[in-house]
């Protein structure tokens, strides 16, 4: 039964020892959270800088696991480069090694007073300003930090407790197999801090079982960054590289330090025998340190180097697809901005063209259910996604070197690009609602075909107008484009109560009304867009009240 009572103790402990830790974190980024987001904007490109502060960050928050998600948050945004998240994801690993020596210091007989913080912390709560109430979220944590490894230390010394422990290291008595437990345990609890501190307080309670412990924080490097990886899955490919990267340095730099280790495990762990037993715990924080201030002399240098393989391993699809799309822009355009200027909008009168033609074979599809184009339509949607997002891109890197007047047509084409990228989305939508029809088995009255019919022609000379006078920059059609407009605008409300007439009169089905209704509004935004793409020849968001104030004149 005393076996059960100390894991259960352990086991509270860890608990105990996790909550402190993150009460100490959350205090600590309440304090500092702002000045640290600060300083991740102000990071310039230098690496050493970088890695400076990235080890202080996580040295504040107690959490590399953090500090490197936000560094994927801000590669993603572009706002750090390869070299500058690499940078900080190395000083990162430096920085958590703190967790580990304030562990260790659980060893030394001072530790009961470091407890006792948590009761000044808690006595700091009941203040009402916010800053020492953080000071005391953080004396908390520290304090219930040291009581956790306290429990943690007595489930430890337990007789059957340690044996048990010898008995399933024994079982898995082999240095890789050892890294690879340690960063198993530390991918579960998503906390190397975490890790070590259970190693620590282990070797600390038996110095049997130092070499194993070397092994196991030397997994407990590589099993922290799971937390990464999971925020990288979504993020951009910069992103990526650097995660990955950081990912496979990490693990090569763990596996030959085991290697090293284990070729001089007899001389290294004689030697290490001699010192006092009580200093086992602190020799392993110690080593943790070391270990990784020597991981990051070695890899900062071949930041450069590390970059270039990503860039040729960890290839950029999405940029490939926007290169095979794209027909008429590139980089080497952006020092001549007038030029880049007219090429996208070369790009953008092709990606209206394929939004027309998905739009004659969306409404193929819901007119006659005919899903034969699906795969084509689903297609050039895809292709009408890459160029609104490849044009946007290249817009945002255009804009700072254009003049005043090509800025205003530059946030104009933004407008449009969004507006040809929703007409693309309405198409898909045609083609969704005909699927859906095909599987009730539903299909309209020949009268409902002739009226969409008519609206859809209305449409295509919409379509005709709006490339025109999009082509040409020409004020003189936009008349005749506000009159199809407010056509469309009549259309519709004309062909829901011929509708509802022909419901009442029992020619129509009811199960058809939410279709009709649906195909309807979806046109009518159609046209809306297209109104909008004619309308930006004199208002970048493409306003109907411009037109109307121009009319005035």
């Amino acid at each position: 039964m005393d076996i059960v009572k100390q894991v259960i103790y352990l086991l509270v402990g860890l608990v105990v020892f996790v909550t402190g830790m993150n009460f100490m974190s959350n205090g600590l980024k309440t304090c500092a959270g702002r000045s640290i987001r600060r300083l991740f904007k102000k990071i310039k490109d230098n690496r050493i800088a970088s890695a400076a502060v990235g080890a202080g960050t996580t040295a504040i928050i107690q959490s590399s696991g953090a500090t490197t998600v936000l560094v994927v948050g801000f590669l993603s945004a572009g706002a750090l480069t390869f070299s500058q998240g690499f940078s900080v994801m190395l000083g990162a690993f430096l920085g958590t090694t703190v967790t580990g020596l304030l562990v260790a210091l659980s060893s030394f007989s001072f530790s009961i007073f470091l407890m006792s913080l948590a009761f000044v912390g808690f006595i700091f709560g009941f203040f009402k300003n916010e800053n020492i109430k953080s000071v005391g979220e953080i004396l908390v944590g520290f304090g219930i930090l040291f009581f956790g490894l306290e429990a943690m230390k007595g489930a430890f010394a337990l007789e059957s407790i340690q044996n048990a422990l010898v008995t399933l290291l024994s079982a898995i008595d082999f240095p890789l197999l050892l890294m690879l437990f340690g960063a198993l345990l530390t991918a579960l609890t998503q906390s190397s801090s975490a890790t070590n501190g259970i190693v620590i307080v282990m070797v600390a309670s038996n110095p049997n079982l130092l070499s194993s412990g070397f092994y196991l924080v030397l997994g407990a490097t590589i099993g922290s960054l799971l937390p990464t990886l999971l925020a990288s899955i979504k993020s951009n490919i910069l992103a990526k590289r650097v995660t990955y990267s950081a990912i496979i340095t990490r693990t090569l730099g763990a596996l030959i330090a085991t290697i090293v280790i284990w070729t001089i495990s007899t001389p290294l762990f004689n030697w290490l025998s001699d010192f006092p037993s009580e200093n086992v715990g602190m020799i392993l924080a110690i080593f943790t340190v070391v270990y990784n201030f020597i991981f990051l002399v070695l890899f900062l240098p071949l930041t450069p180097i590390v970059e270039k393989v990503a860039n040729k391993v960890f290839k950029d699809h999405d940029a490939l697809r926007k290169k095979k799309v794209l027909q008429h822009i590139d980089d080497n355009l952006l020092n001549t901005p007038a030029i880049a200027i007219i090429q996208v909008k070369r790009e953008i009168e092709t990606m209206l063209e394929l939004s027309k033609i998905n739009f004659s074979l969306g409404m193929d599809a819901i007119i006659n259910i005919n899903l034969a184009n699906t795969k084509d339509i689903e297609s050039r949607e895809e292709k009408i996604d890459v160029f609104n997002e490849a044009i946007s891109q290249y817009l945002i890197k255009l804009s700072p070197k254009a003049n005043m007047r090509d800025e205003k047509k530059i946030g104009s084409y933004y407008h449009v690009i969004n507006d040809i990228e929703r007409i693309g989305d309405h198409a898909n939508n045609f083609l969704q609602m005909a699927k859906q029809m095909s599987g009730l088995d539903l299909k309209f009255s020949d009268i409902a075909k002739s009226e969409f019919e008519t609206y859809e022609k209305v449409v295509d000379e919409m379509f005709e107008l709006s490339a025109n006078i999009f082509e040409k920059r020409s004020k003189a059609e936009l008349d005749k484009l506000h009159i199809l407009e407010e056509k469309t605008d009549s259309l519709r409300e004309l062909y829901e109560r011929n509708h509802f007439e022909r419901l009442k009169n029992n020619e129509c089905l009811n199960e058809l009304s939410p279709f009709h209704s649906n195909l309807l509004s979806e046109l009518e935004r159609v046209a809306d867009h297209l109104t909008n793409i004619g309308y930006s020849i004199i208002s970048p968001t493409g306003d109907e009240n411009d037109y109307l104030s121009l009319q005035e004149k």
